[in-house]
C-alpha cells in the first residue's frame, strides 16, 4: 500500500539508500562487457556510446553499421590522383616531344634544300603542275604508318610503298636510303623541280616529295602493271608479252629517254636504265620509273664525272672506267633492254654460265652469225623475222663498247618508229610503189609530154642506193 525503490536503468545498488557510495552506482557497461560496440566503447552516466577508429566509417555499433575501412574511396582517390598525375606528365612529355619533332623537321626540311625549294616553286607560280610539298603526317596516313603490307618493291636506290592521298589519287611513294650529301641538295631539288614538270606520257608522273625527313621521299603517280623485267621473265609470267607489244615499249622507253635527253628544260641523265625500271600500265604502255641515280646534266656540259652507279648487266663499261658520265651510258643500257626483249633473258643470270653476262653473250652471238639461236621463240615467226633481226642489229650498235661509236637515243627513237611505220605501211619492200612514191615526193619534174628529167632520175638512184645501204646494215 506505500511505494517501492528501483535504481535507474544503467544503475546498480540499494536505492533505499541515498549515500552515493551505497546507494545506486553508475554501471561501467564497457568493462563488464555488456555493450554493443564493434570497436570503440565509451562509458557515460547510466548508459555508453560506441565509435571508430580514426580512418573507419560507421556507428561503431555491431548491429548497426559497425566500423569498416573505406577502401573504395582510397583506391577511387588514389587512382584520380595518380590518372591526373599521369595526365599532367603525360601532357608535358608529348608536348616536349612534339617540340622536338617539329625542331628535327624543321632541321630536315632545311637540311634537305626546302628554303631552295620553296624558292623554286615561287618561281613556277605560273606552272599548274609544280612539285607539292607533302607533310611526313601525310604520307605516313597515305601508306597507314609505312605498313609492311603496303610495299611494291625494294632496290638499290630504296622502297616503294602504294599510297592513297586524302583524294582518293594512288601515288607510289619511294623511300630513299641514300643519305643527305650536302653537295648535292642542290641537284636534288633542281632534278625535283625539272621532274615536276615533265608531261611526258611516258615518264613517271613526280608529284612532290617531303623534305621533313631524314632523307627525301618522293611521291609519284602509280603504275599498277608491274614491271617489264616481271612480263618478259618466264619464271615470273608464264603468259609472254606479244611481240608486236615488246616492239612498242621499246619505241614507248626510247621516247622517254630521248625526251630526258634532249627535251626536258636541263638535260637528264638517268643512270638506271633497265626493264626493273620500266613500269607497265594496264594497257602495257611504258612508263620510265626511278630517277633516283639520275643526275642533271648542264647545256653547256656534254658530260659529268661521277662515282659510279648503276646495275650490273646494264652498266655502261666506259662509264665503268673511267667515271665519265654522258647520254650514251644511257643508250647502252637501253640496248641490254633491247637484247632482253629479243632474246627474253634477263641481263644477268648465273644460273647459265654461258650467258652470265648477256650484252657480252649476244654481241658474240652475232658476231658468230648465231643471232636465230638466240632470239625468243615464243615471239619469233615468219612475219617478225626482219624485225626481230632490225631490232637485234639496233641492239648491238646500241651495246658497243666505245660510247662514240653508238647512236643517240633520238637515233634510236626514229629507227624503232620506223620499224613500227614499216610494219603498217610496207611500201619499202614494194620496188614500184617505192619508185612511184620516191618520184611523186621529188616533185616527179617532166617536161611537156610527161617525160622525168635527167636529174630527176639521178636523185632518185641515189635515194635507192641509200635506203638498200640502210637496210643491210641493219638500219
Amino acid at each position: 500500500m506505500g511505494y517501492c525503490c528501483v535504481c535507474k536503468e544503467g544503475f546498480r545498488g540499494n536505492p533505499y539508500l541515498s549515500h552515493p557510495d551505497l546507494g545506486c552506482k553508475d554501471i561501467n557497461e564497457c568493462d563488464d562487457g555488456k555493450h554493443r560496440c564493434s570497436r570503440r566503447c565509451h562509458n557515460v552516466e547510466g548508459n555508453y556510446t560506441c565509435s571508430c577508429p580514426p580512418g573507419y566509417r560507421g556507428d561503431g555499433y555491431i548491429d548497426g553499421s559497425g566500423c569498416k575501412f573505406p577502401f573504395m574511396e582510397i583506391s577511387l582517390g588514389i587512382s584520380v590522383a595518380f590518372l591526373f598525375v599521369f595526365t599532367f606528365v603525360s601532357t608535358l612529355c608529348w608536348g616536349h616531344k612534339q617540340r622536338s619533332l617539329k625542331q628535327l623537321r624543321k632541321k630536315y626540311f632545311e637540311q634537305n634544300g626546302g628554303n631552295y625549294m620553296l624558292q623554286q616553286m615561287y618561281q613556277q607560280q605560273g606552272h599548274t603542275d609544280r612539285a607539292k610539298i607533302f607533310s611526313e603526317d601525310e604520307l605516313r596516313t597515305a601508306t597507314n604508318n609505312f605498313d609492311e603490307n603496303r610495299i611494291l618493291g625494294r632496290g638499290g636506290q630504296g622502297t616503294v610503298y602504294e599510297g592513297i592521298l586524302p583524294d582518293n589519287t594512288h601515288v607510289a611513294i619511294k623511300k630513299s636510303r641514300i643519305g643527305g650529301d650536302p653537295r648535292q641538295i642542290k641537284d636534288f631539288i633542281n632534278e625535283v623541280a625539272v621532274l615536276s614538270q615533265i608531261n611526258h606520257r611516258n615518264v613517271v608522273k613526280l608529284f612532290g616529295c617531303c623534305l621533313e625527313t631524314e632523307v627525301p621521299l618522293l611521291v609519284y603517280e602509280y603504275v599498277d602493271n608491274g614491271t617489264l623485267l616481271e612480263h618478259i621473265d618466264p619464271l615470273k609470267n608464264e603468259h609472254p608479252l606479244s611481240w608486236e607489244i615488246r616492239l612498242r615499249i621499246a619505241v614507248e622507253t626510247a621516247e622517254a629517254i630521248s625526251y630526258l635527253h634532249s627535251a626536258a628544260a636541263i638535260p637528264i641523265i638517268h643512270r638506271d636504265i633497265k626493264s626493273a625500271n620500266i613500269l607497265l600500265d594496264h594497257n602495257h604502255r611504258a612508263k620510265v620509273s626511278d630517277f633516283g641515280a639520275s643526275r642533271l646534266v648542264p647545256l653547256d656540259e656534254t658530260q659529268v664525272t661521277t662515282v659510279v652507279q648503276g646495275t650490273l648487266g646494264y652498266l655502261d663499261p666506259e662509264y665503268l672506267l673511267t667515271g665519265q658520265l654522258n647520254e650514251k651510258s644511257d643508250v647502252y643500257s637501253f640496248g641490254v633492254v633491247l637484247v632482253e626483249l629479243v632474246t627474253g633473258n634477263k641481263a644477268v643470270d648465273f644460273n647459265k654460265p654461258e650467258q652470265r653476262n648477256l650484252a657480252m653473250h649476244f654481241a658474240s652471238s652475232l658476231k658468230e652469225d648465231n643471232l636465230w639461236e638466240i632470239l625468243d621463240k615464243r615471239v619469233l615467226h615468219q612475219k617478225n623475222e626482219e624485225q626481230l633481226k632490225e631490232v637485234a642489229f639496233l641492239a648491238r650498235k646500241c651495246i658497243r663498247v666505245n660510247g662514240e661509236e653508238r647512236p643517240t637515243m633520238k637515233e634510236v627513237a626514229m629507227e624503232l618508229e620506223g620499224l613500227i611505220s614499216m610494219k603498217k605501211h610496207p611500201w619499202g619492200k614494194r620496188e614500184d610503189m617505192m619508185s612511184e612514191e620516191c618520184e611523186y615526193l621529188l616533185g616527179h619534174v617532166a617536161d611537156g609530154y610527161g617525160n622525168a628529167s635527167a636529174s630527176t632520175s639521178t636523185v632518185y638512184d641515189s635515194i635507192q642506193r641509200e635506203v638498200a645501204f640502210e637496210i643491210e646494215d641493219g638500219r
